[in-house]
């Protein structure tokens, strides 16, 4: 009897393993309907992902449980890095499993990225790189794996509106010229990207650009076009075009597979865009870039319309129950706008979405004072007026760049109509603003602007601009007005006898 055991029990084992094969192919199939579990082999996929999605079938999601729980015990205890090495064998369990790459991504940009301090003091090369692992993680592998999913195109705009576009973390600045960086080597160092370039490269160049563009940072160019016709103009090189970008993808990924999205992740990702676009229109638009120089951006005027288009679009399709706040934002974001768009001298524009702020919020207060403050009781001038005096005591960077380089903008407007007392108080105006908000920010190296005088340069260098700036007799009452050279002639056509002109000085070229 002893001698026939194990030849029965390796019998049983046997049966027992047919059977499981039997049943389990049933179950597979059921799966696959229901779509409860990936039944397939992922595509492209490293031998290992392969091999754990197949061979270990339902133990694998045993095994990822138990890892899982390991890894809410490292995080509680703030173990960052061992909880990170759990989480990669999670991925690899369970690859479908899309809050798994959210959370390890998450883990990366945010908990251990803060670990590291800047080395020398200004350098936070070691927290940008964990805060670029975390972003690709989630676009090169979580979205390779799960390109239907909701929650990870929402994760992605995330990152880049909160993490990179924000100023609560310290090495931020660094992070945008990082990103500004990289955006500039593949789309060029301009503020507005060659698409049709990139889409059909006609140069070794070109090409490869577009195969960066699409293959590194997962970026396509088509896209990339159409967001930028319906949000923009954008700022490539900038954070809160790519948070737009990847909440639009997410969108329009969600017309391949409508049934993947439920309504609460669409309603995450419009609101991604509506607020990448706010911020946009805050900081979209880079000032400043180079090696060298200070690292500046400010408010992006031109996609005024379309912030307001966006945010009346979303108050159609939002539930009742948030509409209102949507609404509140609304109100507030017209305000902001009327108010940028005087300061940068574009008065005509400020008045017509003043009065379009009055009719569509006709008892909204608009300033912080206690006594009321209605559309129909200011005139826009004495609203923008009693705004600048608010702003005197902000600390808010994006704001006070606005106001100082609108209140310079404003001063050489009035030398060019020889208003010099205006011109002259607006400037001190502009003085006494930058020295209140460096007093009041302190040495905090987030949220430090430029001085005075680089404010005064940037903004002489625009409007004397013969292509973007004053027509020709403004600048040359500018000119006078602060005793600068002449405008220099344009170069003499080839071919013809034509002398160069007197070269105009640096100062004011």
């Amino acid at each position: 009897m002893e001698k026939l055991r194990k030849p029965l029990l390796l019998s049983l084992a046997a049966a027992c393993l047919l059977g499981v094969g039997v049943v389990q192919r049933g179950l597979n199939q059921d799966r696959d309907t229901l779509g409860l579990t990936r039944v397939q082999p992922l595509e492209n996929a490293p031998p290992v992902l392969a091999f754990t999605t197949v061979a270990l079938g339902g133990f694998r999601g045993l095994i990822s449980n138990a890892l899982w729980m390991r890894a809410n015990d490292l995080q509680e205890e703030g173990r960052y890095f061992e909880m990170a090495q759990l989480a990669d064998w999670i991925t690899k369990l369970e690859p479908g499993f899309a809050q798994v790459w959210t959370v390890q991504a998450w883990n990366m940009a945010y908990n251990i990225s803060v670990k590291f301090k800047d080395n020398p003091p200004g350098d936070f090369s070691d927290r940008w790189r964990w805060v670029q692992r975390g972003i690709e993680l989630l676009r090169d592998e979580g979205l390779r794996y799960n390109p239907n999913e909701p929650l990870l195109y929402a994760e992605l705009a995330w990152f880049f509106h909160h993490k990179l576009g924000d100023n609560l973390d310290d090495g931020n600045m660094f992070y945008k010229e990082r990103w500004a960086g990289e955006m500039a080597a593949v789309l060029g160092n301009t503020n507005r990207p060659g698409f049709d370039r990139l889409i059909d490269p006609q140069t070794d160049e070109d090409r490869a650009r577009a195969a960066t563009l699409r293959d590194r940072y997962k970026l396509d160019p088509v896209l990339m076009q159409e967001v930028d016709r319906e949000y923009g103009p954008l700022e490539w090189r900038l954070p809160e075009s790519h948070a737009i970008y990847w909440a639009a993808r997410g969108m329009k990924q969600a017309a391949v597979d409508p049934e993947r999205f439920n309504r609460q992740e669409m309603d995450r990702l419009r609101r991604s865009i509506y607020q990448g676009m706010m911020r946009a229109f805050q900081r979209g638009r880079l000032i400043s870039f180079g090696p060298g120089r200070l690292f500046q951006f400010g408010p992006n005027l031109d996609i005024v319309p379309k912030v307001s288009a966006t945010y009346e679009q979303l108050m159609n399709e939002e539930d009742v129950k948030i509409r209102d706040s949507i609404a509140t934002a609304h109100s507030n974001f017209l305000g902001d706008a009327v108010y940028f768009l005087y300061t940068y001298n574009r008065v005509r524009e400020a008045q017509q979405w003043y009065d379009y702020l009055a009719k569509l919020y006709p008892n909204k207060s608009l300033l912080g004072r206690e006594a009321p403050s209605l559309p129909r009781d200011l005139t826009l001038d004495e609203y923008c007026f009693e705004r600048v005096q608010e702003d005197l005591g902000e600390t808010s960077q994006v704001r006070v760049t606005a106001l100082i380089e609108g209140l310079v903008a404003n001063s050489y407007m009035s030398l060019v109509f020889d208003n010099d007392d205006r011109a002259a108080g607006l400037m001190a105006l502009a003085a006494a603003s930058v020295a209140r908000y460096t007093e009041a920010s302190g040495s905090d190296r987030r949220i430090e602007i430029a001085s005075l005088e680089e404010i005064q340069s940037r903004v002489l260098k625009q409007l004397l601009d013969p292509q973007t700036g004053l027509v020709p007799e403004a600048r040359a009452r500018l000119r006078f007005k602060l005793n600068l050279d002449p405008e220099r002639a344009p170069a003499p056509a080839p071919g013809t006898n034509t002398p160069p002109a007197t070269a105009a000085p640096s100062a004011a070229s």
